[in-house]
Protein backbone atom coordinates (compact mmCIF):
# COMPACT_ATOMS: atom_id res chain seq x y z
CA UNK A 1 0.00 0.00 0.00
CA UNK A 2 1.22 3.48 -0.89
CA UNK A 3 0.20 6.59 1.05
CA UNK A 4 0.76 10.24 0.18
CA UNK A 5 1.03 12.74 3.04
CA UNK A 6 0.69 16.41 2.16
CA UNK A 7 2.51 18.84 4.42
CA UNK A 8 4.82 15.99 5.40
CA UNK A 9 7.59 18.28 6.66
CA UNK A 10 5.35 20.02 9.15
CA UNK A 11 5.24 18.90 12.77
CA UNK A 12 2.05 16.84 12.44
CA UNK A 13 2.77 15.45 8.97
CA UNK A 14 6.30 14.34 9.84
CA UNK A 15 5.35 12.76 13.16
CA UNK A 16 2.47 10.87 11.54
CA UNK A 17 4.76 9.66 8.75
CA UNK A 18 7.36 8.35 11.19
CA UNK A 19 4.74 6.61 13.38
CA UNK A 20 2.47 5.23 10.68
CA UNK A 21 4.40 2.12 9.68
CA UNK A 22 4.33 0.54 13.12
CA UNK A 23 0.72 1.60 13.61
CA UNK A 24 -0.23 0.13 10.24
CA UNK A 25 1.42 -3.17 11.12
CA UNK A 26 -0.71 -3.37 14.26
CA UNK A 27 -3.95 -2.93 12.30
CA UNK A 28 -3.26 -4.06 8.71
CA UNK A 29 -4.78 -7.50 9.34
CA UNK A 30 -8.16 -5.76 9.33
CA UNK A 31 -7.68 -4.64 5.73
CA UNK A 32 -8.96 -7.44 3.49
CA UNK A 33 -7.37 -6.02 0.31
CA UNK A 34 -3.85 -5.72 1.71
CA UNK A 35 -3.39 -7.91 4.81
CA UNK A 36 0.15 -7.62 6.13
CA UNK A 37 1.18 -5.71 2.99
CA UNK A 38 4.19 -3.42 2.87
CA UNK A 39 3.49 0.24 3.49
CA UNK A 40 5.23 2.83 1.34
CA UNK A 41 4.98 6.50 2.32
CA UNK A 42 5.63 9.45 0.04
CA UNK A 43 5.20 13.08 1.02
CA UNK A 44 4.83 16.47 -0.61
CA UNK A 45 5.76 19.79 1.00
CA UNK A 46 6.64 23.27 -0.23
CA UNK A 47 9.00 23.80 2.74
CA UNK A 48 7.61 27.30 3.28
CA UNK A 49 7.04 27.03 7.03
CA UNK A 50 9.83 27.96 9.39
CA UNK A 51 11.94 24.94 10.31
CA UNK A 52 10.16 22.50 8.00
CA UNK A 53 13.44 21.61 6.31
CA UNK A 54 14.68 20.23 9.64
CA UNK A 55 12.34 17.26 9.18
CA UNK A 56 13.74 16.29 5.77
CA UNK A 57 16.69 14.24 7.05
CA UNK A 58 14.73 12.14 9.61
CA UNK A 59 12.10 11.38 6.96
CA UNK A 60 14.65 10.40 4.34
CA UNK A 61 16.55 8.33 6.90
CA UNK A 62 13.31 6.41 7.46
CA UNK A 63 13.10 5.66 3.72
CA UNK A 64 10.31 8.17 3.06
CA UNK A 65 10.45 10.03 -0.24
CA UNK A 66 9.73 13.75 -0.03
CA UNK A 67 8.67 15.65 -3.14
CA UNK A 68 9.22 19.41 -3.13
CA UNK A 69 5.82 20.62 -4.30
CA UNK A 70 2.84 22.78 -3.43
CA UNK A 71 -0.70 21.41 -3.03
CA UNK A 72 -2.02 24.68 -4.47
CA UNK A 73 -0.37 23.74 -7.80
CA UNK A 74 -2.19 20.76 -9.25
CA UNK A 75 0.66 19.66 -11.52
CA UNK A 76 3.05 19.37 -8.54
CA UNK A 77 1.02 16.43 -7.26
CA UNK A 78 1.57 14.39 -10.42
CA UNK A 79 5.22 13.89 -9.47
CA UNK A 80 3.96 11.71 -6.61
CA UNK A 81 2.51 9.01 -8.89
CA UNK A 82 -0.45 6.87 -7.91
CA UNK A 83 -1.33 5.99 -4.31
CA UNK A 84 -4.11 4.21 -2.42
CA UNK A 85 -4.57 6.83 0.30
CA UNK A 86 -3.93 10.54 0.85
CA UNK A 87 -3.51 12.09 4.30
CA UNK A 88 -4.15 15.82 4.00
CA UNK A 89 -1.95 17.44 6.65
CA UNK A 90 -1.10 20.55 4.62
CA UNK A 91 -2.79 23.62 6.05
CA UNK A 92 -2.30 27.00 7.57
CA UNK A 93 -3.26 25.98 11.14
CA UNK A 94 -3.47 29.38 12.82
CA UNK A 95 -6.89 30.50 14.08
CA UNK A 96 -5.76 34.09 13.42
CA UNK A 97 -4.73 33.37 9.82
CA UNK A 98 -6.22 35.83 7.35
CA UNK A 99 -6.76 38.46 10.04
CA UNK A 100 -3.19 39.13 11.21
CA UNK A 101 -0.01 40.06 9.38
CA UNK A 102 1.26 36.50 8.86
CA UNK A 103 -0.94 35.67 5.86
CA UNK A 104 -3.77 37.13 3.81
CA UNK A 105 -7.29 35.77 3.72
CA UNK A 106 -6.71 34.86 0.06
CA UNK A 107 -3.59 32.86 0.92
CA UNK A 108 -5.46 31.10 3.72
CA UNK A 109 -8.25 30.01 1.39
CA UNK A 110 -5.84 28.93 -1.33
CA UNK A 111 -3.93 26.68 1.07
CA UNK A 112 -6.80 25.22 3.09
CA UNK A 113 -9.53 25.00 0.44
CA UNK A 114 -7.86 24.99 -2.98
CA UNK A 115 -5.11 22.71 -1.68
CA UNK A 116 -7.67 20.18 -0.43
CA UNK A 117 -9.63 20.47 -3.70
CA UNK A 118 -6.48 19.64 -5.69
CA UNK A 119 -5.83 16.64 -3.45
CA UNK A 120 -9.40 15.44 -3.91
CA UNK A 121 -9.02 15.71 -7.68
CA UNK A 122 -5.80 13.73 -7.32
CA UNK A 123 -7.71 11.11 -5.31
CA UNK A 124 -10.39 10.95 -8.01
CA UNK A 125 -7.81 10.38 -10.74
CA UNK A 126 -6.13 7.59 -8.80
CA UNK A 127 -9.23 6.24 -7.01
CA UNK A 128 -7.52 6.86 -3.70
CA UNK A 129 -9.03 7.35 -0.27
CA UNK A 130 -8.70 10.61 1.65
CA UNK A 131 -8.08 11.25 5.35
CA UNK A 132 -8.60 14.94 6.06
CA UNK A 133 -7.11 16.43 9.21
CA UNK A 134 -9.55 19.06 10.42
CA UNK A 135 -9.88 21.03 13.63
CA UNK A 136 -11.93 21.76 16.72
CA UNK A 137 -12.24 25.33 15.41
CA UNK A 138 -15.08 24.35 13.07
CA UNK A 139 -17.43 24.55 16.08
CA UNK A 140 -19.48 27.70 16.59
CA UNK A 141 -17.80 30.43 18.58
CA UNK A 142 -21.19 31.75 19.69
CA UNK A 143 -22.13 28.35 21.12
CA UNK A 144 -18.80 27.83 22.85
CA UNK A 145 -18.60 31.29 24.39
CA UNK A 146 -22.05 30.81 25.97
CA UNK A 147 -21.16 27.58 27.76
CA UNK A 148 -21.90 27.68 31.50
CA UNK A 149 -18.49 27.75 33.16
CA UNK A 150 -17.15 28.27 36.62
CA UNK A 151 -13.66 28.77 38.00
CA UNK A 152 -12.47 25.68 39.81
CA UNK A 153 -9.00 25.69 41.28
CA UNK A 154 -6.81 27.02 38.47
CA UNK A 155 -9.10 26.39 35.50
CA UNK A 156 -12.55 26.92 34.05
CA UNK A 157 -14.80 23.89 34.21
CA UNK A 158 -18.14 23.10 32.63
CA UNK A 159 -21.22 23.40 34.83
CA UNK A 160 -23.16 20.35 33.70
CA UNK A 161 -26.48 21.07 35.32
CA UNK A 162 -27.23 24.37 33.61
CA UNK A 163 -28.73 23.43 30.24
CA UNK A 164 -25.87 22.56 27.94
CA UNK A 165 -26.38 23.18 24.19
CA UNK A 166 -26.81 20.30 21.76
CA UNK A 167 -23.53 18.53 21.15
CA UNK A 168 -21.97 19.47 24.48
CA UNK A 169 -21.88 17.16 27.51
CA UNK A 170 -19.73 16.79 30.62
CA UNK A 171 -17.37 14.78 28.39
CA UNK A 172 -16.82 17.75 26.08
CA UNK A 173 -17.80 18.95 22.62
CA UNK A 174 -19.18 16.25 20.32
CA UNK A 175 -19.47 16.10 16.54
CA UNK A 176 -23.09 17.31 16.51
CA UNK A 177 -22.21 20.62 18.16
CA UNK A 178 -23.17 23.63 16.04
CA UNK A 179 -20.82 24.68 13.25
CA UNK A 180 -22.73 27.89 12.57
CA UNK A 181 -20.81 31.06 11.82
CA UNK A 182 -18.80 32.70 13.24
CA UNK A 183 -16.09 30.07 13.47
CA UNK A 184 -13.13 32.24 12.30
CA UNK A 185 -11.77 32.52 8.76
CA UNK A 186 -9.49 29.57 9.53
CA UNK A 187 -12.35 27.46 10.84
CA UNK A 188 -14.47 28.29 7.80
CA UNK A 189 -11.77 27.10 5.41
CA UNK A 190 -11.48 23.79 7.25
CA UNK A 191 -15.26 23.36 7.35
CA UNK A 192 -15.40 24.08 3.61
CA UNK A 193 -12.69 21.45 3.07
CA UNK A 194 -14.75 18.95 5.08
CA UNK A 195 -17.84 19.58 2.92
CA UNK A 196 -15.81 19.19 -0.28
CA UNK A 197 -14.32 15.91 0.95
CA UNK A 198 -17.75 14.51 1.84
CA UNK A 199 -19.19 15.55 -1.54
CA UNK A 200 -16.33 13.81 -3.37
CA UNK A 201 -17.02 10.75 -1.24
CA UNK A 202 -20.67 10.69 -2.31
CA UNK A 203 -20.16 11.74 -5.94
CA UNK A 204 -17.18 9.57 -6.81
CA UNK A 205 -17.41 6.76 -4.24
CA UNK A 206 -14.08 7.70 -2.64
CA UNK A 207 -13.32 6.50 0.89
CA UNK A 208 -13.13 9.60 3.10
CA UNK A 209 -12.51 9.97 6.82
CA UNK A 210 -12.43 13.38 8.55
CA UNK A 211 -10.63 13.82 11.87
CA UNK A 212 -11.40 16.95 13.87
CA UNK A 213 -8.32 17.31 16.06
CA UNK A 214 -7.79 19.05 19.35
CA UNK A 215 -4.45 20.70 20.11
CA UNK A 216 -1.63 18.50 18.81
CA UNK A 217 1.61 18.71 20.74
CA UNK A 218 4.97 17.06 21.15
CA UNK A 219 8.72 17.54 20.96
CA UNK A 220 10.09 19.34 17.85
CA UNK A 221 6.94 21.45 17.47
CA UNK A 222 7.40 25.15 16.72
CA UNK A 223 4.73 26.70 18.95
CA UNK A 224 3.16 30.13 18.70
CA UNK A 225 0.52 31.89 20.81
CA UNK A 226 -2.13 31.21 18.13
CA UNK A 227 -1.16 27.58 17.44
CA UNK A 228 0.75 24.93 19.32
CA UNK A 229 0.14 26.69 22.62
CA UNK A 230 1.50 23.85 24.79
CA UNK A 231 4.86 23.89 22.98
CA UNK A 232 4.95 27.69 22.90
CA UNK A 233 4.26 28.01 26.63
CA UNK A 234 6.89 25.48 27.70
CA UNK A 235 9.64 26.78 25.42
CA UNK A 236 8.90 30.40 26.38
CA UNK A 237 9.03 29.53 30.08
CA UNK A 238 12.25 27.56 29.67
CA UNK A 239 13.86 30.47 27.76
CA UNK A 240 12.46 33.10 30.17
CA UNK A 241 10.62 34.82 27.34
CA UNK A 242 7.65 37.16 28.04
CA UNK A 243 4.32 35.40 28.56
CA UNK A 244 0.81 36.82 29.03
CA UNK A 245 -2.56 35.60 30.20
CA UNK A 246 -4.73 37.22 27.51
CA UNK A 247 -8.40 38.02 28.11
CA UNK A 248 -10.78 36.34 30.56
CA UNK A 249 -9.80 38.78 33.27
CA UNK A 250 -6.14 37.86 32.91
CA UNK A 251 -6.88 34.72 34.93
CA UNK A 252 -5.16 32.19 32.65
CA UNK A 253 -8.01 29.78 33.37
CA UNK A 254 -8.81 29.07 29.68
CA UNK A 255 -8.68 25.33 28.92
CA UNK A 256 -7.71 23.22 25.90
CA UNK A 257 -7.14 19.49 25.47
CA UNK A 258 -3.93 17.97 24.12
CA UNK A 259 -3.08 15.03 21.83
CA UNK A 260 0.18 13.54 20.57
CA UNK A 261 0.48 12.88 16.79
CA UNK A 262 1.52 9.28 17.52
CA UNK A 263 -2.00 8.63 18.79
CA UNK A 264 -3.48 10.35 15.75
CA UNK A 265 -1.36 8.05 13.56
CA UNK A 266 -2.80 5.04 15.39
CA UNK A 267 -6.35 6.13 14.55
CA UNK A 268 -5.40 6.80 10.92
CA UNK A 269 -3.98 3.28 10.63
CA UNK A 270 -7.27 1.88 11.93
CA UNK A 271 -9.23 3.98 9.44
CA UNK A 272 -7.08 2.92 6.51
CA UNK A 273 -7.43 -0.68 7.63
CA UNK A 274 -11.22 -0.51 7.75
CA UNK A 275 -12.95 -2.30 4.89
CA UNK A 276 -14.88 0.24 2.80
CA UNK A 277 -18.64 -0.19 2.93
CA UNK A 278 -18.88 -0.27 6.70
CA UNK A 279 -21.51 2.17 7.91
CA UNK A 280 -19.11 4.17 10.03
CA UNK A 281 -19.35 7.91 10.74
CA UNK A 282 -17.26 9.98 8.33
CA UNK A 283 -16.42 12.69 10.88
CA UNK A 284 -14.99 12.07 14.34
CA UNK A 285 -13.30 14.12 17.03
CA UNK A 286 -9.74 13.11 17.84
CA UNK A 287 -8.42 14.41 21.14
CA UNK A 288 -6.98 13.58 24.50
CA UNK A 289 -10.33 14.49 26.04
CA UNK A 290 -10.94 15.64 29.59
CA UNK A 291 -7.99 13.71 30.97
CA UNK A 292 -5.62 15.79 28.82
CA UNK A 293 -7.24 19.18 29.41
CA UNK A 294 -5.14 21.92 31.02
CA UNK A 295 -5.41 25.63 31.63
CA UNK A 296 -2.58 28.10 31.09
CA UNK A 297 -2.22 28.48 34.86
CA UNK A 298 -1.91 24.71 35.20
CA UNK A 299 0.75 24.75 32.47
CA UNK A 300 2.54 27.46 34.44
CA UNK A 301 2.42 25.33 37.58
CA UNK A 302 3.96 22.42 35.66
CA UNK A 303 6.68 24.69 34.27
CA UNK A 304 7.43 26.11 37.73
CA UNK A 305 7.93 22.61 39.11
CA UNK A 306 10.44 21.84 36.32
CA UNK A 307 12.28 25.12 35.71
CA UNK A 308 11.41 27.42 38.59
CA UNK A 309 9.26 30.52 38.81
CA UNK A 310 8.71 32.92 35.91
CA UNK A 311 6.51 36.02 35.81
CA UNK A 312 3.44 35.94 33.56
CA UNK A 313 1.86 39.30 32.74
CA UNK A 314 -1.88 39.93 32.45
CA UNK A 315 -3.52 41.37 29.34
CA UNK A 316 -7.21 42.06 29.96
CA UNK A 317 -8.01 42.87 26.32
CA UNK A 318 -9.66 39.86 24.66
CA UNK A 319 -8.02 38.44 21.54
CA UNK A 320 -10.03 37.66 18.42
CA UNK A 321 -11.49 34.11 18.37
CA UNK A 322 -10.18 33.09 21.82
CA UNK A 323 -12.37 30.65 23.73
CA UNK A 324 -12.53 30.05 27.48
CA UNK A 325 -13.03 26.28 27.28
CA UNK A 326 -12.92 23.75 24.48
CA UNK A 327 -12.38 20.06 25.14
CA UNK A 328 -13.28 17.57 22.44
CA UNK A 329 -15.25 14.43 23.27
CA UNK A 330 -13.65 11.51 21.37
CA UNK A 331 -16.30 8.95 22.39
CA UNK A 332 -17.44 8.40 18.79
CA UNK A 333 -13.92 7.52 17.60
CA UNK A 334 -13.58 5.17 20.57
CA UNK A 335 -16.90 3.47 19.90
CA UNK A 336 -16.25 3.19 16.15
CA UNK A 337 -12.63 2.02 16.03
CA UNK A 338 -11.86 1.05 19.61
CA UNK A 339 -9.36 3.91 19.64
CA UNK A 340 -8.03 5.52 22.81
CA UNK A 341 -5.12 7.94 23.22
CA UNK A 342 -2.22 6.04 24.74
CA UNK A 343 -0.05 8.99 25.75
CA UNK A 344 -1.15 10.91 28.82
CA UNK A 345 -0.84 14.66 29.18
CA UNK A 346 2.09 14.17 31.56
CA UNK A 347 3.85 12.05 28.89
CA UNK A 348 3.42 14.82 26.31
CA UNK A 349 4.59 17.54 28.69
CA UNK A 350 7.62 15.47 29.71
CA UNK A 351 8.54 14.98 26.04
CA UNK A 352 8.15 18.71 25.41
CA UNK A 353 10.22 19.51 28.49
CA UNK A 354 13.03 17.20 27.49
CA UNK A 355 13.04 18.66 24.00
CA UNK A 356 13.09 22.21 25.38
CA UNK A 357 16.05 21.35 27.59
CA UNK A 358 18.01 19.98 24.64
CA UNK A 359 16.97 22.80 22.26
CA UNK A 360 17.23 25.97 24.37
CA UNK A 361 16.85 28.34 21.38
CA UNK A 362 13.95 26.60 19.67
CA UNK A 363 11.36 29.40 19.69
CA UNK A 364 10.58 31.24 16.47
CA UNK A 365 12.08 34.72 16.19
CA UNK A 366 9.78 37.41 17.57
Amino acid sequence: MKILISGICGFVGSRIALALRSAFQRHASLHTSNPGGELKIIGVDNLSRHGSWLNLQPLRAAGIQVVHGDVRIRSDLEACGGVQWVIDAAANPSVLAGTDQSTTSQQLAETNVLGTLNLLEYCKRHQAGMILLSTSRVYSIATLTRLPLQASGAAFELVAGQGLPEGVSPQGVAENCSTSSPISLYGSTKLAAEVLALEYHHAFDLPVWINRCGVLAGGSQFGRPDQGIFAYWLHSWRQRQPLRYIGFGGSGFQVRDCLHPVDLADLIARQISTAEGNDFPRIVNVSGGLSSAYSLVQLSEWCTSRWGAHRVAKDLIPRRYDLPWIVLDHSLATATWGWQPSLKLTDILDELGEFADSHPDWLLPA
